[in-house]
């Protein structure tokens, strides 16, 4: 499927890699390119040979811009723009209900709303040069749809800084406070992603979507509350075909081949 704002391709190994592709906005978060994501993700999400989703952008210096201000300040009734923000979270919850591990390879600068895109996203690899922050503040907004998402990766102090001083911070402190798991030199960067990706497109589906579906959904419980949903999860795998699998190959010292079910 074509779509207006993004690229969308699954290689053979069963990554699929959704690229930002709206260069004249530096891939704004227009309502457009939203539904352009929406629609690539359910996709991804839907195609049983997707294992993994990496997320882009096809622009040389920017991962995505944030926010599309011009839309902020249109003169259309508030109700529709509240319902047009309802995007955002529509899809930060797409990408946690995913059933699929999902890579950010932050390419370029990650700002505002882009940022909180890319902490949707399980993991998280930097090219050494690019920027991350949260701006808003400095036009007069405020990071509000991303907040849950930072507070949920970074450290609460820090994370207030961002927000309330609207400074950008480098890949390498970006990497010390928890935003992004690994810094890559710009000539290591495509193979650093493709190592992480093909190798998570090459774990047993299965046991990644329960797995991923845990990670999700425990993540607010209490305590108490999470060990349920955890024991009721690893219940369920110890169902599956491909947990047999796993341990019969580990045993017999050879490679697994997973039937997904």
């Amino acid at each position: 499927m074509a779509y207006e704002t993004v690229r969308y391709d699954v290689a053979d190994t069963g990554v699929a890699t959704i690229a930002l592709d709206h260069p004249e906005t530096r891939n704004a978060l227009s309502d457009q390119v939203l539904d352009d994501l929406l629609a690539a993700f359910t996709a991804a999400r839907d195609d049983d040979a997707v294992r993994c989703v990496v997320l882009t952008s096809t622009h040389e210096k920017v991962f995505s811009s944030g926010g599309n201000l011009a839309g902020f300040a249109e003169g259309v009734p508030l109700i529709h723009k509240h319902f047009g923000t309802n995007r955002f979270p529509a899809l930060f919850q797409l990408i946690g209900e995913l059933g699929k591990p999902s890579i950010c390879a932050a390419n370029g600068h990650v700002l505002a709303g882009g940022l909180g895109l890319a902490l949707a996203c399980d993991l998280i690899v930097a090219r050494d040069g690019v920027t991350f922050g949260t701006p808003e503040i400095n036009v007069g907004v405020f990071p509000f749809m991303i907040m849950a998402l930072i507070y949920r990766n970074v450290g609460r102090k820090k994370t207030n800084e961002l927000l309330l001083l609207g400074e950008r911070i480098d890949a390498a402190e970006a990497e010390r406070i928890g935003i992004v798991n690994k810094v890559v030199a710009p000539d290591d960067f495509e193979a650093a992603v493709q190592e992480w990706a093909v190798k998570l497109a090459s774990k047993s589906p299965v046991l990644m979507r329960l797995g991923k579906d845990a990670m999700y959904r425990q993540q607010d419980l209490a305590f108490v509350d999470a060990l349920e949903l955890l024991h009721h999860n690893l219940t369920l795998a110890f169902s599956t075909e491909d947990i047999q699998e796993g341990v019969a190959a580990f045993f017999q010292k050879r490679a697994p081949e997973w039937k997904g079910r």
